[in-house]
């Protein structure tokens, strides 16, 4: 079955598979409905592809899509229900940003004829690829591991309070993945001497939730990172002007080694 050209699958054979699901910036033709293409595209999880792109060179399998999360999320509940209840967060097809600008010209927010459609087309098809490959590993090693990669501003304020800090491993408070594995990623980011939270604001979205099935040997981890951590930040919440920063392959050689570290640790304790 041929994969829509907004999907991408890079199989490997290590018992790691990395989901990209946020750096999307299609917005599959919302373009004149939004009140801006720029701020469509303003919360995508940017550069994480490239600061992740040494796994393909670690035999790692990759899935990633192209389409924006603002059409829609699918590190988000398919049934619309909030993974935060009671916290301020975006939905499966967001019709606000993370600061609460409105996405839409008024009267062209989505309905759920519309939501069901793009579930259909968007949403179904990543996570069947995830399936796939979670399946065709899993009969490999019989043990593996499924890392969602992410990123996140800094300071949100409708989202958390303060500053975020730079590494924010979540499993679903432990749920997603055997308690050793999380104690070795957890000693990893001690070393690195940053600030970092284990099941803090973000515990691991609708992906690490799903598939994270420790009793079936299917271990899921969600990495959140403080863009600060890899990118020249501005202060605010971005404007056209200043927002996305380039990628800077020399300021963000020192998280890579850290995340390289993770994944490589990760496999080894997948194999073992």
């Amino acid at each position: 079955m041929t994969s829509p050209s907004w999907l991408t699958v890079t199989q490997g054979t290590a018992p790691l598979l990395v989901s990209i699901p946020h750096t999307g910036i299609d917005l599959a033709g919302l373009d004149s409905r939004l009140i801006s293409p720029w701020l469509g595209r303003r919360d995508a999880d940017w550069w994480i592809d490239k600061l992740y792109d040494f796994a393909e060179d670690l035999g790692v399998t990759v899935v990633h899509t192209a389409i924006s999360r603002t059409v829609i999320d699918v590190n988000r509940d398919p049934s619309g229900a909030s993974l935060y209840p009671g916290q301020t967060t975006t939905g499966l097809c967001p019709t606000e940003t993370f600061d609460g600008d409105p996405l839409y010209r008024k009267g062209e927010e989505p309905g759920p004829s519309e939501i069901d459609g793009r579930r259909e087309k968007f949403f179904l098809p990543y996570h069947a690829a995830l399936q796939a490959e979670i399946d065709r590993l899993h009969a490999l090693h019989g043990k593996i591991v499924v890392y969602d990669c992410h990123s996140i501003r800094s300071v949100l304020p409708r989202l958390f309070e303060g500053k975020l800090p730079v590494f924010n491993l979540g499993t679903n408070d432990g749920k997603s993945a055997d308690p050793t594995l999380q104690e070795k990623v957890r000693q990893i980011l001690g070393e690195t001497g940053e600030s970092f939270v284990v099941n803090g604001r973000f515990k691991g979205g609708w992906i690490t939730r799903h598939f994270g099935q420790p009793q079936n040997g299917v271990h899921a981890l969600q990495m959140e990172l403080s863009n600060r951590g890899y990118l020249r930040e501005p202060e605010g919440k971005g404007m056209p002007g200043n927002w996305p920063v380039p990628y800077d392959a020399e300021f963000a050689a020192p998280i890579r080694v850290t995340l390289r570290k993770i994944l490589e640790t990760a496999i080894a304790w997948a194999e073992r």
